[in-house]
């Protein structure tokens, strides 16, 4: 009689481990995706998101969540910090050639999110887009991360030239015969668009797709490339904590929609729209895609997910809609910093729920310390937000909010909020809005009310004497 309990005792303390092991955590980051866009934020979108709607389902979804800056690489920085970029000197986005200049990096004394869960015995992988620098010393792997699939610079096309299986819409200067507006190639997989002034990006030069360290031929459509490397990398490592940051290039340019997807969208008749609407749904189905690898894996209630995008959606670019908020991508207005946010992690977390303080990305950083019960530096500016979606703790999560690039600049404090420009000092260059009166920014109270104006421009001049100068 003494051998089974032997055995049944032994298999017990195998468990252990395994019970007390920390949960993972997966972070999905959509790139230029406007705030109206996912069906669970607009019901009457013309492109449905069930996959992402259902982490707002099973989770819960905050309204008033913000990035770090309104363009795609302070925004990382700050998100994989915890901190406000601003404070080490990261407040600009450098694109093209500038991404592989040796000045532009996240600085290596800054210490990631990845780094820290690595240095407690998670593994950590990027997939996806990168952005934080293009030389070897700002490489992913030396900001932490195990594995690396993806590309360093600021975009890339989804598939390779000469672009089979997909419908492309290309910013030009002119078209063919010096013309102006739209041009469609006799087999229609080819549009020329001259709205943007500008000629498209040269997302590809000197910036391959890499495994590692070292480039690979990618042929697959990059949103379903990025997805295929993503459950890889859940299923190799179910079996010990792991971070994923899946961070999607799609829905940035350049417009690409996959032959199957535009199939889906023949109904709308603007091939522009067509054609986001098809990257849109595409994405949509990867995240689904890992939804289903969690499930499989039975490790539900042991993954927190996380689903935001870097930024507002640049509209004119795009048809990217931030409705019903004001400006959109590069712009300190709420359609430039309000992202949809919104968090699952099944039997921890209430189901269906909405969290209508203010929250923002860099706030996963202090959250992920508290997930895997590590201790989180303490020049953090997020904070963990469990006890706050939880419901244990009832007052705000900030009390303000900070943003500068440039001249350009904004401070929440509150349900007020300032936006400036810092070229110029006096009061009639500063904006005032109550969001919680005006969420379109449309009624500008500065000469209303000055004394508030005031106090804001105070807080806010405390908060840039804390900042640095530009690193670059």
């Amino acid at each position: 009689m003494k051998l089974p309990i032997i055995l049944l005792t032994l298999a017990l303390v195998t468990l252990l481990p395994l019970r007390g092991a920390p949960p993972n955590l997966i972070i999905i980051f959509a790139d230029d995706l406007g705030y109206g866009e996912l069906s669970c934020q607009n019901p009457r979108t013309d492109v449905p998101t069930p996959h992402i709607d259902s982490i707002a389902k099973n989770g819960v979804r905050c309204t008033q969540a913000y990035v770090t800056a309104p363009n795609c690489s302070p925004s990382r920085a700050g998100l994989l910090t915890g901190r406000i970029p601003t404070r080490f000197g990261y407040e600009n986005n450098p694109t093209g050639w500038k991404n592989e200049s040796a000045e532009f990096g996240l600085p290596l004394q800054e210490i990631t999110l990845a780094e820290l869960l690595q240095g407690h015995g998670y593994t950590t992988g990027l997939i996806g887009k990168w952005h934080l620098g293009g030389t070897a010393k700002f490489h992913p792997h030396r900001h932490g991360f195990d594995n690396f699939f993806g590309f360093t610079h600021e975009g890339h096309s989804f598939v390779p030239p000469p672009y089979r299986g997909v419908t492309t819409m290309l910013r030009r200067k002119a078209l063919p015969g010096n013309k102006r507006g739209r041009w469609t190639s006799a087999d229609r997989s080819m549009v020329y668009t001259t709205h943007m002034g500008s000629n498209e990006p040269d997302y590809n030069a000197d910036n391959p797709i890499v495994r590692g360290g070292q480039p690979v031929q990618e042929n697959a459509y990059l949103t379903d490339a990025l997805t295929r490397e993503a459950v890889s990398f859940l299923k190799r490592n179910h079996d010990r904590p792991s971070f994923l940051f899946l961070a999607y290039n799609a829905v940035h340019s350049p417009l690409q929609g996959a032959d199957a997807y535009m199939k889906k969208f023949a109904h709308l008749p603007d091939i522009h729209r067509r054609i986001f609407a098809a990257m849109l749904a595409n994405l949509d189905d990867g995240v689904g895609e890992i939804l289903k690898t969690v499930r499989a894996l039975k490790q539900e209630e042991n993954t927190l997910i996380v689903f935001l995008s870097d930024n507002g959606g640049p509209t004119r670019e795009l048809t990217s809609s931030n409705l019903p908020l004001r400006g959109g991508k590069g712009q300190m207005y709420e359609g430039g910093l309000r992202i949809p946010f919104m968090v699952q992690w099944k039997g921890h977390l209430p189901a269906g729920q909405l969290y209508r303080h203010p929250v923002s990305s860099m706030d996963l950083f202090a959250t992920a310390a508290g997930l895997g019960n590590i201790p989180a530096p303490e020049n953090l500016d997020g904070v963990d937000l469990l006890p706050y979606l939880r419901g244990s703790k009832k007052d705000p999560p900030h009390e303000s909010l900070f943003w500068r690039q440039r001249h350009k600049t904004a401070f929440r404090m509150g349900a007020w909020k300032i936006v400036g420009d810092t070229r110029k000092q006096d009061d009639h260059h500063w904006e005032l809005y109550n969001l919680a009166q005006d969420l379109t920014e449309r009624v500008n109270l500065a000469s209303r009310h000055p004394d508030k104006l005031n106090e804001l421009r105070q807080a806010w001049s405390a908060m840039n004497a804390q900042m640095a100068e530009p690193l670059f």
